[in-house]
């Protein structure tokens, strides 16, 4: 569905309010020089079948050391946690889905790090509601639709500060697209989209999550498969 500006920046910022601490920056911290944005990116936390989990591109995790970065927002007692969680091998743990593109980490081991350093998690989800089932994605079409994407980018200095961005999606020959190319940190995030469900009534989707890019734009991972990783996890 294809919103006017002024009901994009609505819903945009209405994402921002609700689930704007499900999103965090995760990065590779062995990447080297040249690597540009590749060891950057944003994992999201997701709750289905009861459990909690952590979403983001498996091209991000597949190898080396990597750290989940922390703002103050996101933990409790306020100045107890350390700026990031370090992941000294940063494939261990996640489970890697790399036909659809996605890896899951389930969140337990994360919570124990926190209470094991006096603080714990204050974070919000993405919640399965709104997870696009097979006929949501299924009801994405080659027209242009608005799409809202939360990241965390790329900042001065390598801040990682929380942004959105308002994109279109639509599909391209067999895979669900973004058509344009996003910053550096938004590989891994997730992607909203507004639709009509099959009653007609209007609802918010968490359409899937940002793959990296190829030919001028980012496929995206869809969440009717990514649900088959998670429910695998």
């Amino acid at each position: 569905m294809l919103l006017d500006p002024e009901t994009e920046n609505d819903v945009a910022y209405e994402l921002c309010q609700l689930l704007g601490r499900a999103i965090l920056p995760i990065r590779r911290t062995d990447a080297g020089a040249g690597d540009g944005d590749r060891g950057e990116g944003t994992a999201f936390l997701f709750a289905g079948q009861g459990r909690e989990y952590l979403l983001t591109a498996d091209a991000l995790t597949r190898s080396g050391a990597g750290e989940i970065g922390l703002r103050a927002s996101v933990t409790e007692p306020a100045g107890v946690a350390a700026d990031a969680v370090a992941l000294p091998d940063l494939a261990d743990g996640w489970r890697h889905h790399e036909d659809v593109g996605v890896a899951v980490l389930p969140t337990g081991g994360l919570h124990e790090h926190a209470a094991g350093e006096g603080w714990r998690w204050r974070t919000q989800q993405v919640p399965d509601p709104i997870a696009a089932d097979r006929d949501a994605i299924a009801r994405i079409g080659v027209e242009p639709g608005s799409a809202v994407v939360l990241a965390h980018g790329v900042g001065a200095g390598g801040a990682r500060p929380l942004e959105v961005a308002i994109e279109r999606v639509a599909r391209v020959g067999d895979a669900v697209r973004l058509l344009a190319e996003l910053p550096a940190g938004y590989v891994g995030a997730p992607v909203f989209g507004v639709q009509a469900g099959g009653d007609g009534e209007v609802g918010l989707r968490c359409l899937g999550l940002v793959l990296p890019a190829r030919d001028g734009g980012h496929p995206l991972a869809t969440f009717d498969r990514i649900w088959a990783a998670v429910e695998a996890a």
